[in-house]
Order: structure tokens, then sequence, then C-alpha cells
């Protein structure tokens, strides 16, 4: 089962041992206390998505995504669900919706981990359904 968190503001995913950062940082990050070798230039208009290299054994923080698609398939659809096409950032709105839709992050009662097997389910064109009401500016 992959594994999805943050890391800088952006998504963290492993799978399968494999680690991918997917849209641009919103924070500085120091990867290699992240554990990971710096992934030079990180431009999410041009690549959604990097693989990164572990420099020891990493962990994803919670709050984390279960999802059962692996591999780079994981990294493109994750790019797909989550990322603002203008800036390529990950959208805040998006990720409360699929990680925490009724209560907020920082609640102590709530799991660190949920399981979101059907976000990588769901037909992109019910998902793009999605995205487009939830990113519409009110």
């Amino acid at each position: 089962m992959a594994r999805v968190g943050r890391l800088g503001g952006a998504l963290l995913a492993e799978t399968q041992g494999t680690y991918y950062l997917i849209g641009n940082t919103k924070v500085p990050c120091d990867f290699q206390q992240a554990g990971f070798e710096p992934p030079g230039e990180i431009d999410a208009l041009k690549k959604p998505y990097v693989q990164l290299l572990p420099l020891r054994e990493v962990k994803v923080a919670a709050p984390v995504l279960l999802l059962d698609v692996e591999g780079e398939e994981l990294a493109r659809r994750l790019a797909q669900r989550f990322l603002i096409e203008r800036n390529g950032s990950v959208s805040e709105r998006l990720w409360r919706l699929v990680y925490s839709p009724d209560d907020p992050l920082d609640d102590p009662e709530e799991p660190i981990e949920r399981d979101a097997r059907w976000l990588g389910d769901i037909p992109e064109a019910i998902w793009q359904l999605v995205r487009d009401n939830v990113l519409r500016c009110i």
C-alpha cells in the first residue's frame, strides 16, 4: 500500500520503496535533513513529479493517505488529482477534501492515516468535476 504525505507543501509519495515529490514546494525544504538527495531544480509546470533518492530510511510523516495505486502511476495520478495547473502547487482545498472533509487537520483525535483507495479508482472525468467545483473562485 502506497503512503502519501506532505514535504515542504508538496506531496511526498512512497510506493514500493520508491519516493516521489509531487508538485512545487511552498516553503524552503532541506532535502538532506528530510533524508533525500537534493533533487535539483523543481518546476512542477515542466514536470509535475520527480523521483527522490533516499539517503537513509525515510518514513512519510502524518497526516498520511493510503492508496493502492503503485509505481510511477501513483505519482501521475496524484499530480492529476491535487496540483493546481497554473502554478504546479498542491491545492490545500483538495488535500483537505480528501484527508479531512469534515474536521480540521490539526484535531488530535483524528486518525493520522486515512484510507484513500477510492481516490486512485475514481474516474478522471468524475474527479475533474470535483476539482472544478472545489477550485472555483468564490
